[in-house]
């Protein structure tokens, strides 16, 4: 799947249900629910859930916390935009996902 194809999917009432954690949480943060895609981060238990976590906690503002869930996931802290950073680990991820 494609970002753009993605993005179209932020359309619906919840993600595909056979998208892994971290694909989700970025769903549900797009569509505005920063706590769900938290817990859903925290859940996972792998790279891409602390990759996932890490952005959400800079998006939050808890730049150390980022930094801890940054270095847990195998990622240097990013100085991209917030906007680019959820674009790149979203293709990321759903590359890994095909």
């Amino acid at each position: 799947m494609k970002l753009q194809e993605f993005k179209k999917l932020l359309s619906a009432s919840q993600p595909p249900q056979d998208f892994p954690l971290p694909l989700q949480a970025l769903w549900y943060e797009a569509k505005g629910d920063w706590h769900h895609a938290h817990h859903l981060a925290q859940s996972a238990g792998d790279k891409a859930g602390a990759w996932v976590h890490a952005y959400l906690h800079r998006k939050e503002g808890d730049l150390s916390n980022a930094a801890y869930w940054y270095s847990r996931a195998g990622q240097t802290p990013p100085q991209s935009p917030l906007a680019t950073e959820w674009e790149d680990i979203t293709q990321a991820l759903l590359q890994q996902h095909t």
